[in-house]
């Protein structure tokens, strides 16, 4: 018995990846890479189309997330090449409001603890107080807003927001809206004209 029990262990040893979340990450680029490549990837092409535009505020979610911007971004190109990119794109960032919404929700009632404490961390002091007043105050919002406008994940953007610790949800939600509309009408107009 104990040496099944030890042979179990060992081949859980073996079968652990160091790094997981990265993996998960390639995985799912990788998954874009072949939506793509196959634009007519028949369930995905399909079910994105028959739902109209219900199928880019979905999308919109997706984008939102880290590990669901890459296919989120493979499917962005399709519906370009199929709706009217305006109206995606509007769509699209209603969908990634709602899901910045949720981490933005999270990030501020379940990580504000965490979030507090990496603020106190002796690094953080040092790079903060080197930096000149004007870029503390605008360092941040600036950062996140770069990040929510780009396709890597808002996760970060909106950690970088949450932790400026001068925003509202009313504020967020305007913001979150146009820096993702924006990143979206080029992900589309570049998925249009490929």
């Amino acid at each position: 018995m104990d040496v099944e029990v030890n042979f179990s262990l060992k081949m859980n040893k073996k079968f652990k990846f160091k790094y997981p979340k990265f993996l998960l990450l390639f995985l799912t680029i990788l998954l874009a890479y072949f939506i793509f490549k196959e634009r007519n990837f028949i369930p995905i092409h399909d079910f994105f189309v028959s739902v109209g535009h219900f199928g880019s505020f979905l999308t919109g979610i997706l984008f939102a997330y880290g590990f669901t911007a890459a296919p989120a971004t493979a499917i962005l190109f399709i519906l370009a090449k199929e709706q009217n990119i305006i109206l995606t794109g509007l769509i699209a960032g209603l969908g990634t409001v709602l899901a910045d919404f949720i981490i933005f929700k999270l990030i501020k009632n379940s990580f504000s603890d965490e979030v507090e404490k990496l603020s106190e961390e002796k690094i953080i002091k040092k790079v903060f107080n080197f930096l000149p007043k004007v870029f503390k105050k605008y360092l941040l919002p600036v950062a996140a807003s770069l990040i929510i406008l780009s396709p890597l994940p808002d996760e970060i953007g909106i950690c970088l927001l949450v932790a400026s610790k001068r925003i509202s949800f009313g504020k967020f939600a305007v913001i979150s809206y146009v820096l993702n509309v924006i990143g979206i009408f080029l992900v589309l107009l570049i998925g249009k004209n490929i």
